[in-house]
């Protein structure tokens, strides 16, 4: 994947989580800056993620286990961003609005544009 390619990804990314933030209740996002760094930062967790526990438990795999991960992920990119606020609920709301946007508009998400990686 080239450089241009994984900016646009990290950008889509970052509206798509702009998006979720006025979708989804206790999950707040300040703003496109903050976006971009929630997803840069949810890439960077879900490689260290994978790299400690295998690719069936990344974030953005699929099923039950994906699907906490990737709440567990966002939660915990709260701690890292600044003009994030997210519950527990509302990281988990979250990664269910995600998974149904991913549904219908199937984009890969930051970790897979940082690791030039597409889903089967």
């Amino acid at each position: 994947m080239n450089f241009l390619g994984t900016v646009v990804r990290f950008i889509v990314s970052a509206i798509v989580l702009m998006v979720v933030g006025f979708l989804v209740p206790q999950f707040a996002v300040g703003g496109f800056w903050s976006a971009l760094m929630l997803a840069v930062v949810i890439a960077v967790l879900g490689w260290i993620i994978e790299g400690i526990f295998g690719k069936r438990v990344t974030p953005f795999g699929r099923g039950i286990v994906g699907f906490l991960s990737s709440a567990l992920v966002i939660w915990l990119a709260q701690f890292v961003v600044g003009n994030v606020e997210v519950t527990v609920i509302g990281a988990l709301l979250a990664a269910l609005v995600i998974g149904i946007i991913d549904l219908f508009i199937p984009v890969a998400t930051p970790y897979e544009a940082a690791h030039g990686r597409h889903r089967d």
